[in-house]
């Protein structure tokens, strides 16, 4: 008789098993969305439930706005991006079948003056210029690999707007039932770590909140301000110059590289006003921003070193695309956040 219940008490250990592996399978092409999704509920839950208390308590309509609120800031500039980069794709497209057609231009005066290489830079320039077939070979081997870099970033970001776009339809319900979903992770947690589950669930929701609003959030203001201060200065592609500065913000020192060589080109085409007005806008605004922002946003408890959230922005991208600019550095920030609690509890132990 023992053996009897031996045997089915391992029968049904193993359907649990099968049934929870079954599930994640299910799951796992979504994982991503849902995290983000969790994520951007959590992070957001202050002005849902104002929302809620506006519209008189009623959860299902002020979901649906929340939801409306979060895609028009999170799906609809991404949205846009991705239009602009097909658009910017066929317009480099025209601008090299004119370049084959017509030849490269001759070289400006100033590039004979560039120190060291100026002289012979200015050679090889105008030898392209009067010899069509060396250029066609030179730009030949450009072509390709830009098209094909251009291809794979349409690609990754139109995967990743979609899975943006999945992961606001999934946090309605996250709003919609967030009370019952919390209730039920603070006892199901309880229930594995005891006591010691409640403050570990308070540590990662302040690290979620402080990363979302101090890292990825001086990353946005950062590429906004990038964005128009190109506008202003009238720069060709400024979506896309400050969608680049929003991803080189999780780089340290990496944004200089954008709005500074804007400031060079500008100086190139003889615009030196605009020019000085890119670098002291780049320098005062841009790259001051990540100073005084992010140590506002950021506390001590949250704070996610430098290399962790280069590495939260780079391993995000390899484990899930382009969502993963933003779920890298989250995940890294409450694994962290978690191992020093564990050290602090040791410590006092």
């Amino acid at each position: 008789m023992m053996f009897d219940r031996s045997v089915e008490q391992i029968l049904g250990i193993g359907a649990l098993l099968l049934l929870g592996i079954g599930c994640i399978v299910v799951l796992w092409p979504f994982l991503s969305a849902l995290i983000w999704a969790a994520v951007l509920c959590f992070s957001t839950w202050p002005i849902y439930t104002w929302l809620e208390r506006l519209l008189g308590g009623r959860r299902t309509p002020a979901a649906l706005l929340m939801t409306l609120i979060v895609a028009a800031v999170v799906v609809a500039p991404f949205a846009i991006l991705v239009a602009t980069l097909a658009d910017s794709v066929a317009t480099v497209a025209q601008a090299v079948n004119n370049l084959l057609e017509q030849g490269p231009p001759a070289p400006p005066a100033w590039v004979a003056e560039i120190p060291f290489v100026g002289e012979r830079l200015a050679l090889y320039w105008q030898g392209l210029a009067y010899n069509a077939p060396a250029f066609l070979v030179e730009l030949t081997k450009l072509i390709r690999p830009a098209t094909d870099i251009a291809v794979a970033s349409g690609a990754v970001l139109g995967v990743g707007l979609l899975e943006l776009a999945l992961s606001v339809f999934i946090a309605f319900f996250f709003y919609r039932y967030g009370r019952q979903m919390a209730a039920s992770v603070r006892g199901s947690s309880e229930r594995i770590g005891g006591t010691r589950a409640r403050r570990l669930l308070l540590v990662a929701g302040s690290t979620v909140t402080g990363v979302v609003y101090g890292v990825i959030g001086t990353a946005i203001a950062q590429g906004l301000l990038a964005g128009l201060g190109f506008w202003i200065a009238g720069v060709p592609q400024t979506l896309l110059l400050g969608f680049l500065t929003f991803l080189l913000s999780f780089v340290p020192a990496a944004p200089p590289l954008v709005w500074g060589s804007v400031a060079l080109w500008l100086f190139f085409q003889g615009e030196v006003g605009w020019g000085i007005f890119v670098a002291g806008w780049g320098l005062l605004l841009v790259s001051s921003i990540d100073n005084l922002l992010r140590p506002y946003l950021l506390t001590q408890a949250n704070s996610l070193p430098v290399l962790l959230s280069f590495f939260g922005f780079l391993g995000g991208i390899l484990a899930f695309g382009f969502i993963g600019v933003f779920l890298g550095p989250v995940l890294l920030a409450v694994g962290y956040s978690l191992f020093l609690e564990w050290q602090a509890a040791d410590r006092e132990a």
